[in-house]
């Protein structure tokens, strides 16, 4: 009963109120409300407000949620061990992707996951995009099985496996005074003297900016945040040339001296070395390995 109304709550939380949860849980909104209700009794703790003004956590509800999201996490591992015991694949995987990595013509995401779904047809999978930072904190903690991130760092606490490559390129907007100029005699000091939007967390993005002296006036958390920054004409920022090639396409980007204002980066699927991961998690890695393997035969 705790786990039940422990995953309601998760999904009241995630979805922010009782209205949108009723559509997620499948539920009335009464019963979710309830739940709730239940749930906050037996701690002892109210959990979230919620009247006029709209809904909102509480500080004590943040607190129960992020603890809820580590319960979930080793109530997943326990049944993945028991289906160990049985020699069998079932349950949910939950995986978690760096965002705009679809569009990535070296990215063979796709062909992984069919694979997989012919080799373990019973796993539930639940794909989720996030920061790369996220992405390693929830791989760690056990909310993620696997992630696939560009490669920046190396932790002890995860094993690597490279999958794919994607070049970067510097980006301005159609408004930006770069957009028309000529680029040919252009140097990182001439770039140092405009505005530049990066990613606000430890990335390969944050690297090279750090590296050439970029001084970021504008953060992002993620390439559509960057784009969006970029489209406003007053910042320069790096993308994926396969994302930005269709706001290239329709003349409202434009890379800027691509031959030198770029930089290439490694995708790497991840995993938490202990403890060890599950039959499921190593299956699904092999899939990935293969898949991108082949791709590069």
């Amino acid at each position: 009963m705790d786990l039940r109304l422990l995953r309601v709550f998760k999904v009241v939380v995630e979805c922010g109120g009782m209205a949108a949860a009723e559509l997620e849980l499948n539920i009335g909104i009464s019963t979710v409300s309830r739940h709730v209700k239940d749930l906050e009794t037996r701690l002892g703790l109210t959990l979230c407000r919620r009247g006029r003004a709209g809904f909102a956590v509480t500080p004590e509800g943040q607190q129960i949620y992020d603890e809820t999201l580590r319960l979930l996490a080793g109530a997943d591992a326990f049944r993945h061990r028991v289906d160990e015991i049985h020699q069998r694949m079932g349950g949910q995987l939950h995986i978690a992707v760096f965002d705009k990595t679809a569009s990535n013509p070296e990215a063979r995401l796709g062909e992984a996951i069919a694979r997989f779904g012919l080799l373990a047809p019973e796993v539930a999978l639940n794909l989720h995009v996030a920061p790369i930072n996220a992405i390693e904190r929830g791989v760690m903690d056990g909310r993620f099985q696997i992630g696939v991130v560009p490669g920046h760092r190396n932790s002890d606490s995860l094993s690597y496996d490279d999958l794919f490559g994607e070049t970067m390129h510097l980006y301005c907007g159609a408004t930006h005074p770069l957009f028309a100029a000529d680029h040919a005699t252009l140097e990182w000091t001439h770039i140092r003297a405009h505005a530049f939007a990066g990613l606000g967390y430890h990335s390969p993005n944050m690297e090279i900016s750090r590296q050439v002296h970029l001084q970021r006036t504008a953060t992002g958390f993620d390439q559509e945040s960057i784009a969006t920054l970029i489209l406003s004409g007053r910042y320069l920022g790096f993308l994926p040339e396969h994302y930005a090639a269709g706001f290239v396409q329709a003349g409202l980007m434009r890379a800027v001296r691509p031959a030198l204002f770029r930089y290439d980066c490694r995708f790497l699927s991840i995993v938490r070395r202990s403890p060890e991961p599950s039959r499921v998690t190593l299956a699904f890695q092999a899939c990935l390995r293969e898949a991108h393997r082949l791709e590069s035969a």
